[in-house]
């Protein structure tokens, strides 16, 4: 697989390269784009090869029968998750801050309380506060640059006016990924509060060493449990738009098959013929070879983030987002920030945007040619060179 050979994106109506100017003030010409979460690498053969299969084919209709497309779903929980799900569990939406949206409509109403562990992937708030409902930041504790939980203090935040609790697992933008017994903690808080649990699993291909628990496995979490999964990020297809809800108790099924419904939501046949592809051996050795590459980026870019004074890098157990912490520089965050996107001309995602907690932070995507993430930390190391 080659993962070096640089793809040139810009001009392409590509938000990552053509929207950070505008956004971030840094020239697409000579800057480097690490904010959006995609990543600069073709997707495997077979997906080229299931476009390829439609472009000669030549005619767009409408998608009929998906059993090969549930079926390869089935088979990637299986082979890859060890999760057994029925095909009659799956809904798929238009991506998953689509799915997220339709889980906030098909089960909270407007004025909810909506839990999220903060700080967070930040559509989850964006969609929460557009829904009119209320975003509930639990904090999670900062140990030693390890993301944990703190179920005594979110106890205590609850008001029993919440309904839904969004679990990012594994976390983004924090890395983590979490224990069968911190999952346990948070199907019990769920319990304790009698909140929905939605559980957003869409990184749960790209772990380093760690084991990722669907929460799935958690046992009694049956009746209130909802997973999201999706191939856009695995095999970096997001512009697909496709994404899975995954639901196993039939009450909440037709709940949210109903909203489905009511709405006339139907996914794209492109996303499904890409689906179907990527979720194959052919695939799946492809994301193994993805997932050795991602690691040694991972290890270039925080070596040398660490090696700057001042500046650490939380270790990542899954994602190909670094998320780097300036507090030790001893900055504002407007000085750090400068220098990341003026001197060393590089768009990165602004900490608070991810909620309470983020505010020393900017989270760097580093799934690129490992000759742009050298390019990326040697402008850092010089941006901050009089720390030295």
């Amino acid at each position: 697989m080659d993962f070096d050979t640089p793809i040139n994106r810009r001009g392409t109506h590509c938000i990552k390269w053509d929207g950070m100017e505008p956004i971030y003030g840094v020239d697409a010409n000579d800057g480097i784009a690490m904010w959006v979460a995609d990543m600069e690498f073709k997707p495997p053969q077979c997906v080229q090869d299931a476009i390829q299969a439609m472009h000669d084919h030549g005619i767009y209709g409408y998608f009929g029968d998906d059993t090969e497309y549930l079926a390869a779903i089935q088979w990637w929980m299986k082979t890859r998750h060890n999760w057994h799900i029925d095909p009659s569990w799956i809904f798929t939406t238009h991506g998953l801050v689509n799915g997220t949206g339709m889980c906030v409509d098909a089960f909270t109403a407007p004025g909810d309380g909506v839990v999220l562990f903060t700080p967070v992937y930040h559509a989850f708030a964006k969609v929460i506060n557009a829904a009119g409902r209320q975003v509930i930041e639990c904090p999670l504790v900062n140990n030693g640059g390890r993301y944990e939980f703190d179920f005594d203090a979110y106890d205590a935040q609850m008001t029993g006016n919440e309904r839904m609790v969004i679990l990012c697992s594994p976390h983004n933008p924090g890395g983590r990924v979490w224990t069968k017994g911190e999952l346990q903690a948070v199907a019990s808080f769920a319990k304790r509060h009698d909140l929905l649990l939605v559980s957003d699993e869409i990184h749960h291909d790209l772990t380093f060493g760690a084991k990722h628990t669907p929460m799935a496995h958690i046992e009694g979490i049956e009746d209130r449990l909802v997973t999201m999964t999706a191939t856009t990020k695995t095999f970096n297809i997001a512009g697909s738009h496709s994404g899975n809800v995954i639901i196993e108790d039939p009450d909440l099924r037709a709940q949210f098959a109903g909203r489905m419904a009511a709405l006339g939501l139907s996914p794209n046949s492109f996303g499904l013929f890409m689906a179907t592809a990527a979720y194959s051996p052919e695939g799946a050795a492809w994301v193994d070879e993805l997932r050795s590459y991602l690691d040694g980026n991972r290890k270039l870019f925080d070596d040398a983030v660490n090696a700057i004074p001042g500046l650490a890098s939380m270790p990542l157990e899954s994602t190909y987002l670094a998320w780097v912490d300036f507090s030790g520089t001893g900055m504002s965050r407007e000085d750090f920030t400068q220098r990341v996107e003026r001197d060393a001309r590089i768009a990165a995602n602004h900490g608070p945007t991810f909620g309470g907690g983020g505010e020393s932070f900017l989270r760097f995507n580093f799934a690129a040619p490992r000759a742009q993430v050298q390019e990326a930390v040697d402008r850092l190391a010089k941006a901050f060179g009089d720390l030295q």
